[in-house]
Parts: C-alpha cells; sequence; structure tokens
C-alpha cells in the first residue's frame, strides 16, 4: 500500500514540458472494447511469448499443432459436475466421467481428450500438459480459484484454462447475511447450548441490526448483494472499493468511502475483497485499533485477509465483539485453534458456494466456457494466454513490462475512496496506427490498474471485460511522431480523470493524473509525472516527493534513505522553473521503514511526498 504525506500549501501553477516530440499531428482515438474471433486454430493454438529456436516449442519439444476435429470432440470430467452442465457437454461433445483420478490415471487418460473439467481436488500439473501432447485444448475448472492448474504450462502447451467466476454469487452474498444475523442473535452458541442441557437466555442477548452501520471492504459482485439485502434489514451501508463505480453504489443507497472511514465508522464490517499481496493481513492489530470498541466481523471471502493471531487478540480485548468466518488462512484449520475455541466465533466450512442452486449454476457457466472455446470462441472467463502473434509478443516484449508498470504506478497515486472510471491510454509512435497492434500493451495497463486489488488474473482475453465489470472506461489514442520507426512505440502515457491524487504533483494542468514512461535500453522508465519531467527507472520500489527547488535537497533525502540502510538505485529531479517547484523520483531496493518515510515528510521543503511498490 502506498504511503503519503501531504502539507497545506498554495496550489503551484504547473508549466507544460516542452520536450515532447510533436512533429506530425495525426491523431487516431479508438474507445471500442476489445472484441474479436478467432479461428479454430488460432485459438486452439496459443504459443508462449519464449519458445525454442529450434523448434518452436517449449523445452525444445515437438508439440502437435491442435486443429479444430470436425468429429465430436471428447471432454474428461474429472470430478463431479451438476447434471446441466453434464447435458450442455453432452450435446456438443463425447464426455467421459471419471471421478477420483490418480496423476499417473490422469496422464494416461488425457492422451485421447480434447478438454478436461475439474473442480479443486485434481492437480492439474505440468506433468499432465506434457502427456497430452498438445491435443488438450481448454481446461475449465468449475469454480473461481485456479491454484490447481499449472497456468504456465498450460500457456506453454497451448492450452487455455478458463473458470467459473460468476454463478455463485448469490449463494456467497447469502451466507454473508446468514452469518451476520447468526452471530448477531447468537444462533450457534445459543443451539449448543440447548442441545447440551442448558437454558440461558440471558447470557445470548443479541443485538439489533436496524439502524446498524454496515461496511462493506470490496464492492463488487458479492459485496454489492450484501449491500443490497443489508439495506432491506434497515441498515445503513457504507462501502469500500477504489473500483466501485459511484453510479452503482449510489444506486443502492450505498455511500463509498476511504479504507480507514469504513472500518473505523462501522458497527458491522464484511469483508469481500480478494487475497493479494496488497490485502494479505490487511486486517491486522493497527486495523483493530482504529474500529468501534465491539465492532463485529463477517468474513466469507478469503481467510488470509484476517491476522487470525491478531483477531484472536482484538476478540480477547472485547475491540472486537464477535466473528463470523467461512474462511481460513489455512483450510481446513487446526482443530487447536484458538480462533475457532473462541466463544464469540461463529464458524462454517467455506460454505459460501454451497447452495444446489450454486453447483449448478457454476456446472453451466464452466460448460458453456468450455464449449465455447471448442468452438474457437474466446473466452470472457479465460485466465491464461494473451492470443498475440509471437512476432508481435516479441517487439512488444519491453512495452509491456512498461505499460504494466504505469498502470500499476497510476493506480497508486490516486486516493483513497476515490473511484476509478476513465482512463485513457495514449501511445506516441512512427508507425502508422494500422501498423501498430496495442491490444496487449491496452490489456497490461489495464492489468496494472485492476490486479494489484483484484483476485482476477488479467490478460488480453479478459481484460475489457473484467474493466467492464470494474465500471472502468479505458480509451486509447495513437499520436504520431517521428522518432525511429523500428522501435514499435516512442512513449506510453496513463491518464485516470475525475479522481482526486494523494499526490498532487501527479496531476497535470489539465487536473488529470497524468505519468509516461519510455523503454531505455530495454528497462522501463518514468518520464513524465504531471506537468513535470522526470527520468527514473521503473524497478524495485519508488519515492516521489514535490519540494521547494533548493540546494542541499538530494543530499538530505539520500542522508535519510542511507542511516535506515536503504539503497538507493535510481534518483532524477525535474523542475518547471529555477528555484521554484521540483519534482525528485527517487528509485529504492528496500522499502523504507515508517521511521525513515516520517523524517523525509519533516524535512521543511518537502511539501509532499509519497511512496510507491512497483
Amino acid at each position: 500500500m502506498a504511503f503519503s504525506s501531504t502539507k497545506p500549501i498554495p496550489t503551484p501553477c504547473f508549466l507544460r514540458s516542452s520536450s515532447r516530440p510533436f512533429l506530425h499531428t495525426k491523431i487516431i482515438t479508438s474507445s471500442i472494447p476489445i472484441s474479436f474471433k478467432l479461428s479454430h486454430s488460432q485459438s486452439l493454438s496459443i504459443k508462449n511469448a519464449v519458445t525454442s529456436p529450434a523448434t518452436g516449442s517449449p523445452s525444445g519439444q515437438k508439440i502437435k499443432t491442435p486443429n479444430f476435429q470436425e468429429t465430436r470432440p471428447t471432454i474428461l470430467v474429472s470430478e463431479k459436475l451438476g447434471d446441466a452442465g453434464l447435458q450442455l457437454l453432452r450435446s456438443f461433445g463425447n464426455v467421459e466421467c471419471c471421478y477420483d483420478l490418480s496423476n499417473e490415471d490422469l496422464c494416461k487418460k488425457i492422451e485421447t481428450c480434447d478438454a478436461l473439467i475439474v473442480r479443486s481436488a485434481t492437480k492439474v500439473s505440468r506433468e499432465v500438459f506434457e502427456a497430452a501432447k498438445g491435443r488438450l485444448k481448454v481446461v475449465g475448472r468449475a469454480g473461481v480459484g485456479i491454484d490447481n492448474v499449472d497456468l504456465g504450462a498450460a500457456t506453454e502447451f497451448g492450452c487455455l484454462v478458463v473458470n467459473a467466476p460468476t454463478a455463485n454469487t448469490v449463494a456467497a452474498a447469502e451466507h454473508g447475511i446468514a452469518l451476520l444475523t447468526a452471530m448477531a442473535r447468537n444462533i450457534a452458541q445459543a443451539d449448543a447450548s440447548i442441545k447440551a442441557g442448558q437454558w440461558k437466555r440471558s447470557k445470548y442477548v443479541g443485538v439489533s441490526l436496524v439502524g446498524k452501520t454496515l461496511a462493506v471492504m470490496g464492492f463488487g459482485k458479492v459485496g454489492s448483494e450484501v449491500a443490497r439485502r443489508a439495506k432491506g434489514l434497515g441498515m445503513n451501508v457504507i462501502a469500500h472499493d477504489p473500483y466501485a463505480p459511484a453510479e452503482r453504489a449510489r444506486a443502492l443507497g450505498v455511500d463509498l468511502v476511504s479504507f480507514d472511514q469504513a472500518i473505523s465508522s462501522a458497527d458491522f464490517i464484511s469483508l469481500h475483497m480478494p487475497l493479494t499481496p496488497t490485502t494479505h493481513n490487511i486486517f491486522n492489530d493497527d486495523t483493530f485499533t482504529k474500529m468501534k470498541n465491539g465492532v463485529r466481523i463477517v468474513n466469507v471471502a478469503r481467510g488470509g485477509v484476517i491476522d487470525e493471531d491478531a483477531l484472536v487478540r482484538a476478540l480477547d480485548s472485547g475491540k472486537v465483539a464477535q466473528a463470523a468466518l467461512d474462511v481460513f488462512a489455512h483450510e481446513p484449520p487446526p482443530k487447536d485453534s484458538k480462533l475457532l475455541q473462541h466463544e464469540n466465533v461463529t464458524t462454517t466450512p467455506h460454505l459460501g458456494a454451497s447452495t444446489m442452486e450454486a453447483q449448478e449454476g457454476v456446472a453451466i457457466e464452466i460448460a458453456e466456457a468450455v464449449t465455447g472455446a471448442l468452438k474457437g470462441e474466446l473466452s470472457a472467463t479465460a485466465v491464461n494466454a494473451p492470443m498475440v502473434p509471437q512476432e508481435i509478443l516479441s517487439e512488444l516484449a519491453p512495452y509491456v513490462l512498461l505499460a504494466e508498470k504505469l498502470g500499476k504506478l497510476a493506480v497508486q497515486l490516486v486516493a483513497g475512496g476515490s473511484g476509478i472510471k476513465s482512463v485513457k491510454v495514449v501511445y506516441e509512435s512512427a508507425r502508422d496506427p494500422d501498423d501498430l497492434d496495442t491490444r496487449l500493451l491496452r490489456a497490461m495497463v489495464t492489468k496494472g490498474i485492476i490486479e494489484p486489488i483484484s483476485d482476477s488474473i488479467i490478460n488480453l482475453v479478459n481484460a475489457d471485460f473484467i474493466a467492464k465489470q470494474k465500471g472502468l472506461r479505458i480509451r486509447e489514442e495513437r499520436v504520431v511522431v517521428d522518432t525511429a520507426p523500428e522501435f514499435p512505440v516512442h512513449s506510453i502515457q496513463v491518464q485516470i480523470f475525475n479522481v482526486d491524487s494523494k499526490f498532487a504533483g501527479a496531476v497535470s494542468e489539465n487536473g488529470h493524473i497524468t505519468i509516461e514512461g519510455r523503454v531505455k535500453y530495454g528497462i522501463p522508465h518514468l518520464t513524465q509525472l504531471g506537468s513535470f519531467g522526470v527520468d527514473v527507472s521503473l524497478e524495485g520500489n519508488l519515492i516521489l516527493c514535490r519540494q521547494v527547488d533548493q540546494p542541499g535537497m538530494i543530499g538530505q533525502v539520500g542522508n535519510i534513505l542511507g542511516e535506515h540502510n536503504v539503497n538507493v538505485s535510481f534518483m532524477s529531479v525535474g523542475r518547471t522553473v529555477r528555484r521554484n517547484q521540483a519534482i525528485m523520483a527517487i528509485g529504492v531496493d528496500e522499502e523504507p521503514n515508517v521511521e525513515a518515510l516520517k523524517k523525509i515528510g519533516d524535512v521543511s521543503a518537502i511539501e509532499e511526498f509519497v511512496f510507491l511498490k512497483l
């Protein structure tokens, strides 16, 4: 998460840098979503970016080119699937249901299969893809998580992987509400007490939901459904999600707020955020101290977002009155877990999607995705393999990393509580727009913006679909400039519209967060921030400081970092007018501790700064 500090100062008058090479004025703008269909051979032959020069296949192994067969494809179902899904599959191909296969048996069986459908128990390893010898065209995961499928191997062997992420939305929301109400009225504890021969009415007095504030942390599909139901219970609902469209929240009568505002004002907190490096253990000792005394927490999302030891301490102190948990950091959790044994904790064994209706819905969703892929259609739920010709992948490789880094940097500059709705990506190139395929670059910008706070795996296939789900509109603009035509892209600029910035220096004179980068010697560089020109390698981490342009600033900040054993890899200073405003961009190998960051913020000439992870 970004660390930032801002001091109140007058708004500076920025000047536009004149270093941009606008020698032509031909501009091509496009906001058309990615929407195309591949032929059967294209969609069933996805190649990895790195192949053996001798054979064009991974590890030098010769792989048969998968061709769509005129005969009915063979679909192997290795775990139980709902009847509706099986019927759909059988209408399209030959279906074999073989459950509880050992890895050895699966490797033997897969040689004759065009598609494989699994749930969570079957491990689809590299060995399985190797055994398929190129015939396996699609793996369908009947559910959301795909940690049991080797995505890297699937990509290398030209196999598309699809999942079923939407069918269990209502079931998960209903389970969240069930836990919310059961916790508030001590249902589980009272039931156990009666079955133990006790009658303790006074011990299990509950709390009412009407008029209480519920903070929904993560306002995606499940979170918004929980909010809708909580409103029906008479609760005041607020939400935190930097990508949630404000219009959708307002339509449900929900206020979007910052993370700290949400947790500090809530009586109940319901978690619906994905588990990512950013959200891992985001609910910890420090977070709990910011909450109301006696807050109640429900988690039907991912176990790892809560530091379970910290939650036990919060329960013991009374800071957290109760918790209701369907998910855990390790599943199943240890039998001697203090969290499980705590009298103020209600638990269920990961039942969020466990309804008859949800299971049938997942079966249909995965069956449709698998049959669509076998027909040569692009699936909106694909989770691997950008489908771009090998020659374009090779040429764009350095710019792919630049695009993702710029997206990741831009999103960290958005202030908490600001919903990102509109983004523009501007490409400068000497080539004619018809000769520049930017689909992959656009997908990587989207990946950089969305993936840090999402469990979605984003690539060319699903980038536009997920962006639409998040209410994010991405426009592209191509500017022809007079530079070396052998390089496909001169620069990439990312602009985020109508948001607040936690770093005012990143806001250009038009009021948008604006950053620009180029590839230099094969390495992505940040070359513009707001109206300031900079030059810093996008490697490791980054500290940005806006300051009074005066001597000694580099030394002061460098000394602070040196005192805390933080190595500086790059440093660049850009300014508008001499002795006026300047931006100092510092690349650092390590993450500075809180004390070091505080000392940087205390330097009198520094008006604001932000620490960013790249």
